[in-house]
C-alpha cells in the first residue's frame, strides 16, 4: 500500500464516492425498469401504484447485490481513468509509485466492502426477497399450490389436500400423509402411506392406510394405489429455485436441513461458496479494472472504455453461469465451479498488471 496516509485516505475517499454513483444510478436504474414489470403484472387488479412501488422496492437491493461486482468493474475504470486524465497518476508514479500500488488502495476498499455485503446487507437482501415473493404470490394465479420444507418434513398444498412427508429418497417419498379436503375446506379422510412413487404426477402409493375424519380405519395394506397430484420429481427438487431467499448466515442449517430430507445440496452448496468468494470476486473486479484503464491506451475515448467493459461484463457473467451450471450437474466439483471464473480472472489480471506496472 502507498506509505502516505494522506494520499490512501485520498484515493479510497475519490474512489468509495465514485461507487456510490454508480450505485446510486443502477439502483435507479434497476427500481424503474423492475417498476414497469410490476405495474405490468398488476395490470389486471386494482391495486394503484403503490403495491409495485413497495414490491420494487422489495426486490430490487437482491438484483442490485447480484449485480454489485460489475459495477465495481465499471466504477474502477472511472476512477482510474480519472486520476489519468487528471495527471494525479503522473504526480503518483513521480514520488515513485507504481501502477499496483495504486490499485492497492481500491483494493482494500472493495474487500471491505465485500464482507460488508455478505455478513449485513445479504442476510436484509434475503428477507426483502421473502416479502416480495409473499406478497406477490397472493395475486400469482396457481396461489393454490405451495411447497416448502422445514424440520418437520416436506409440506405441500394442493387445492384441496395437504401433503407431508418424512423424507424424499431418490424418487420416492417416504412416510406419506395425505389429508384431503372437499370444496369447502372440510377435512374428509387421510392417507397414510409408506412410500409414495412421485417420478410422475401420477403418484403411486404403497402400503396404504385409508382414515376417515373420525381417525377410524377404513382400509389398510393397499398397494398400487393412484394419486393425482400438480408435482413430480423434477418439481419438487427445485422448491428453492430462488436461492436469494436464504441469508449467508443461514446457508449452513438450510444444507443440513435439505441433507435430512433427501435433498441434493449442490445448489445450496454453490451459493455458500459463491457467498464466500464475493469479496474476491470484487476483488478481481478491481483488478481487472485497473487493467482496462491503466494497461491500455485507447486515445483516451470514453467508447472505447465502456464498449470493453460491456464486453468483459458480459462475458464475466456467462463464464460465471457456465461454470455454475457445470457444479450443480456435476460435471465439475462444487469447489471448482464457483473458484475457477474467480482464479482465471486473477491470472488474466495479473499478467495485465504485470503489463501495466512496467508503463
Amino acid at each position: 500500500m502507498i506509505k502516505s496516509i494522506t494520499i490512501n485516505y485520498y484515493l479510497a475517499k475519490e474512489f468509495f464516492k465514485i461507487v456510490l454513483n454508480f450505485s446510486a444510478v443502477f439502483f435507479c436504474l434497476g427500481l424503474i425498469i423492475n417498476l414497469f414489470e410490476e405495474i405490468n403484472f398488476f395490470k389486471d387488479y386494482e391495486v394503484g401504484i403503490y403495491l409495485p412501488i413497495i414490491l420494487s422496492f422489495f426486490y430490487v437491493p437482491s438484483l442490485f447485490y447480484n449485480m454489485f461486482p460489475f459495477i465495481i468493474l465499471l466504477a474502477g475504470i472511472w476512477f482510474f481513468l480519472n486520476i489519468k486524465r487528471t495527471d494525479e497518476i503522473t504526480a503518483l508514479k513521480l514520488s515513485g509509485l507504481s501502477n499496483f500500488s495504486i490499485i492497492i488502495v481500491p483494493s482494500f476498499v472493495v474487500m471491505f466492502l465485500g464482507i460488508f455485503f455478505i455478513t449485513a446487507i445479504n442476510p436484509v437482501t434475503s428477507v426483502l426477497v421473502q416479502k416480495y415473493e409473499k406478497t406477490k404470490g397472493n395475486f400469482e394465479k396457481d396461489q393454490d399450490y405451495l411447497a416448502a420444507i422445514t424440520v418437520n418434513g416436506i409440506w405441500i398444498k394442493e387445492k384441496n389436500n395437504i401433503i407431508r412427508a418424512a423424507k424424499l429418497n431418490k424418487n420416492n417419498f417416504i412416510n406419506v400423509s395425505i389429508y384431503e379436503f372437499n370444496n369447502e375446506n372440510n377435512f374428509v379422510r387421510r392417507l397414510e402411506a409408506k412410500s409414495a412413487n412421485i417420478n410422475l404426477k401420477n403418484w403411486v402409493l404403497n402400503e396404504v392406510k385409508v382414515i376417515d375424519n373420525n381417525g377410524k380405519v377404513l382400509e389398510e395394506n393397499l398397494t398400487n394405489i393412484t394419486y393425482k397430484s400438480m408435482y413430480d420429481i423434477d418439481q419438487i427438487k427445485s422448491l428453492y429455485s430462488n436461492l436469494d431467499t436464504v441469508s449467508f448466515w443461514k446457508i449452513k442449517n438450510e444444507i443440513k436441513l435439505l441433507e435430512d430430507r433427501g435433498y441434493s445440496t449442490s445448489e445450496m452448496r454453490s451459493k455458500l461458496h459463491q457467498s464466500i468468494a464475493y469479496p474476491f470476486f470484487l476483488l478481481s473486479m478491481i483488478f481487472l479494472s485497473g487493467v482496462i484503464s491503466l494497461g491500455f491506451y485507447l486515445k483516451d475515448s470514453n467508447w472505447n472504455y465502456i464498449f470493453i467493459s460491456i464486453i468483459s461484463s458480459v462475458l464475466i457473467f456467462y463464464f460465471n453461469r457456465f461454470s455454475a451450471a457445470l457444479g450443480k450437474t456435476d460435471k465439475l466439483p462444487i469447489e471448482v465451479s464457483v473458484w475457477m471464473p474467480i482464479v482465471i480472472i486473477f491470472i488474466i489480471s495479473s499478467v495485465g498488471l504485470i503489463h501495466a506496472n512496467q508503463k
